[in-house]
């Protein structure tokens, strides 16, 4: 990043890095990756400081310039995402976010870098926003969840605020249909904490009770990890599968409950070392998805021993 202009007696410069926060939580909603969000901000960032003072006093609100910009250079990305994620080895599952308490090994990240954990950031809610355009998922995530004005992301996205309207309400639409109503965690974590007995166990019955009948199992291996490429579908194949991953199980590996973007989930360490993460959806008493994270770069920000 230039650092043209950054005067360390800079009134401003304070304001400015405090909006760091909040553009590292919009980035990551938009683009579903950490990395590519960090990259996002940074980007964002080197736009303002190649400004000179004069053009930089000249914007009344460099909040809002900066969230203009990082949401534009998010839709770039989204746009160019499409293209790459067919060439992607498997399928692709948004990055994993551990507790805070846990993230970049254990060691407290930087305020200004931490993400926000609530239910706009749970896995379900994330892959959802993956089967949206990214106009819609742009309108939606600055409207819905920023609570920015339809005359603003109309700026922002490049058409009329009525048809900003309509994309939100899109977005809003596949929510709907495909989230079922919100339960408290407690409830979660007892169903998940059942699952990973049952999986020590190999209790194949205790397994498909626990699944919906529907259920569906995606992992992410970006060919950098060993992992099925296809969903798993059905509760009886999921738990016929999860009982063969048991009998292959390294004795060297620990299975740990914790928190996968807010929710309740697994995660898998040999010698320490965080190999897998698991996140679930969970409706009513039974799991309906799993999503199992192998993509080692995806796997940066977990705990290692």
């Amino acid at each position: 990043m230039t650092t043209r202009g950054r005067d360390p007696l800079d009134p401003g410069l304070d304001a400015i890095m405090r909006e760091r926060r909040q553009l590292i939580n919009l980035a990551y909603r938009l683009l579903g990756s950490v990395a590519e969000a960090e990259d996002a901000v940074q980007e964002t960032y080197a736009r303002w400081y190649a400004m000179s003072r004069q053009q930089q006093d000249a914007i009344q609100s460099p909040g809002a310039w900066l969230t203009t910009v990082a949401s534009r250079i998010c839709l770039n990305v989204l746009n160019s995402a499409r293209a790459r994620r067919e060439t992607y080895v498997g399928e692709w599952i948004p990055e994993p976010l551990p507790e805070r308490a846990e993230w970049t090994g254990g060691v407290p990240a930087d305020p200004a870098d931490r993400i926000t954990l609530d239910e706009s950031v749970n896995l379900a809610f994330l892959v959802v926003l993956e089967s949206m355009t990214p106009a819609e998922r742009v309108a939606f995530i600055l409207h819905d969840v920023f609570c920015h004005s339809f005359a603003e992301v109309a700026e922002i996205v490049g058409r009329t605020p009525a048809a900003c309207r309509q994309l939100a309400s899109s977005a809003r639409r596949r929510i709907r249909t495909a989230q079922a109503p919100a339960r408290t965690t407690a409830p979660r974590a007892e169903v998940v904490r059942d699952f990973k007995r049952a999986w020590e166990a190999k209790d194949i019955d205790a397994l498909i009770g626990l699944l919906d009948p529907d259920a569906t199992a995606i992992a992410d291996g970006g060919g950098q990890a060993v992992a099925f490429l296809d969903p798993i579908e059905g509760g009886e194949p999921i738990a016929h599968a999860w009982v063969e991953l048991a009998n292959l199980r390294p004795a060297n590996m620990a299975l740990l409950e914790r928190t996968v973007n807010g929710q309740p989930g697994l995660v898998a360490q040999e010698d320490g070392v965080t190999v897998t993460v698991f996140a679930f959806d969970v409706v009513g008493d039974r799991i309906k998805h799993i999503w199992v994270m192998r993509n080692p770069e995806k796997l940066r920000h977990w705990t290692v021993g």
